[in-house]
C-alpha cells in the first residue's frame, strides 16, 4: 500500500515538473528582446541612449577591468606559491618578520587604486546632480500604484495626466498567460519628451516611497512622500523607453511601469499641440447640468481609462481591493460620501487620491458606479457637486 502511494505521488511529481518545464520552454521561446527595454538573456547593461549612461558603463568596465587584474594578481600570487613552494617537493616555510617594504606596499597600492577609482568615477557623479539650464521640468509624482506626470517649465508647461499599467495587460497577468516582449510594460499614457533636450525630472510621492528608474538613461530616484528629489536626461536618440518603479510599495509594485517616448522636435511640438487640444476639451464648464444617461457613458470611459485596472471591469474587485458592484458607498443616498473617496482616498493609500481628474469626470465615473451592475440608485451627481466638495 505504502510502495502504491509513494509510486503514485513520485508519478504527479514527475508530471508537474514536465508541465512546469513546458511552461518554462513555451515562456522562452515567447520572450524577445524589447527595443528600450529588457532583452532576452540579457547579461550587460542597458544600450545607453544618454551621455551619462555611457560614461556609467564605460566606469562599469573600467571597475570591472581593475576588479579583475586584482584577483588574477592576488589568487595567481596565491596558487604559484602554493604550488611551487608545497612542502612535498622539500620546501620549507619562511618566516617574515616586520617588513617595512611589505608594509609600505600593501598600503601604498590599495590608496592609489581607490584614488584612481574615485576620481574616474566623480565627474559622472558630479555631472549626474547637476540639474541646472534644464529645457523641460517634469514633475512625476509616485502613486499607488501609477505616476502622475505634470509638464512644470518648458514647451509642454501645463500638460499633465497619469501613467497607468494597460489594462489589457492586468488581465493577462491576473489569468496567468502572458504575451509579448512589452509584458507589464505597455501603459495607457506614456511620459513624452523631445529628443536632445535637458529633461529634469521632480520626484515625490503622494502615499509611500517609489523610485523612477529608466535604465536606457542611467535615471533612479526615489520620490518620497513630502520630499523632492530630482534628476534629468538627455536623450539621443528616438524611440520608446521602459523602467518601473524599483522601490518595493505595496502588492501592486509589479504592475507600475514606466514609458518614456522620445520624439523629434517637430513631433513633440505636434504632440504637445493635440495634447493641450485634448486637455482644453475635457475640461468642461463645472456649471453645466448633465443628463443621467449622458453623463454615465462619459463616466465608462473614465473608469475604464482609471479604474478597471484594481476594480476590474466587472466592478468586482480582487483580493484586499474591494468590489464597486454592491459597495455601500455607491449604493448610499448621500452621494457626498463617494465624491469624498474620490478627492481624499481611503485605507492608507490603497485607494489613491483621484483629484487630478476634472470635476466633470470625478462626477461622470460616479454616476456610472451608482447607475451600473447591481447598482440601480438613479442618483446622478452633477459636477457643481464636485466642485463643491472640493472647497
Amino acid at each position: 500500500m505504502m510502495m502504491t502511494t509513494t509510486k503514485t505521488l513520485l508519478s504527479r511529481a514527475s508530471q508537474a515538473l514536465a508541465g512546469l518545464g513546458a511552461v518554462l520552454a513555451t515562456q522562452a521561446v515567447l520572450a524577445g528582446d524589447l527595443a528600450g527595454g529588457p532583452a532576452k538573456n540579457q547579461l550587460d547593461l542597458h544600450p545607453p541612449i544618454t551621455k551619462i549612461a555611457s560614461d556609467i558603463q564605460g566606469l562599469h568596465y573600467f571597475m570591472l577591468i581593475i576588479c579583475l587584474v586584482i584577483f588574477l594578481a592576488v589568487f595567481g600570487v596565491m596558487f604559484y606559491s602554493i604550488i611551487k613552494h608545497r612542502k612535498s617537493v622539500g620546501h620549507k616555510a619562511a618566516n617574515f618578520h616586520e617588513s617595512v617594504a611589505v608594509e609600505i606596499a600593501w598600503t601604498i597600492v590599495p590608496f592609489v587604486i581607490v584614488v584612481v577609482m574615485g576620481m574616474a568615477a566623480t565627474k559622472t557623479v558630479v555631472a549626474m546632480k547637476d540639474t541646472s539650464n534644464a529645457d523641460i521640468t517634469i514633475k512625476t509624482t509616485g502613486m499607488q500604484w501609477k505616476w502622475g506626470y505634470d509638464y512644470l517649465k518648458g514647451e509642454g508647461e501645463g500638460i499633465g495626466f497619469v501613467s497607468t499599467l494597460d489594462v489589457a495587460h492586468r488581465n493577462m497577468s491576473d489569468s496567468g498567460h502572458p504575451s509579448g516582449d512589452n509584458y507589464l510594460l505597455k501603459v495607457d499614457n506614456p511620459l513624452v519628451v523631445p529628443v536632445n533636450k535637458k529633461i529634469r525630472i521632480i520626484t515625490t510621492a503622494n502615499d509611500v516611497i517609489h523610485s523612477w528608474m529608466v535604465p536606457a538613461f542611467a535615471v533612479k530616484q526615489d520620490a518620497i512622500p513630502g520630499f523632492v528629489r530630482d534628476a534629468w536626461f538627455r536623450a539621443e536618440k528616438t524611440g520608446d523607453f521602459y523602467g518601473q518603479c524599483v522601490e518595493l510599495c505595496g502588492k501592486e509594485h509589479a504592475y507600475m511601469p514606466i514609458h518614456v517616448k522620445v520624439l523629434s522636435a517637430d513631433e513633440y511640438s505636434k504632440w504637445v499641440d493635440g495634447k493641450k487640444k485634448e486637455l482644453a476639451a475635457k475640461a468642461d464648464d463645472p456649471g453645466k447640468v448633465w443628463a443621467l444617461d449622458a453623463l454615465a457613458d462619459r463616466g465608462e470611459k473614465v473608469y475604464n481609462a482609471n479604474c478597471s485596472v484594481c476594480h476590474q471591469p466587472n466592478g468586482k474587485g480582487a483580493g484586499p481591493i474591494k468590489p464597486i458592484d454592491g459597495a455601500a458607498v455607491v449604493n448610499d443616498a448621500d452621494k457626498t460620501k463617494q465624491i469624498m473617496v474620490l478627492l481624499n482616498g481611503q485605507n492608507n493609500g490603497a485607494m489613491p487620491s483621484w483629484k487630478t481628474l476634472s470635476d466633470t469626470e470625478i462626477a461622470a465615473v460616479i454616476t456610472f458606479t451608482k447607475n451600473h451592475w447591481s447598482n440601480k440608485t438613479g442618483q446622478i451627481v452633477q459636477p457643481a457637486d464636485v466642485v463643491a466638495a472640493r472647497k
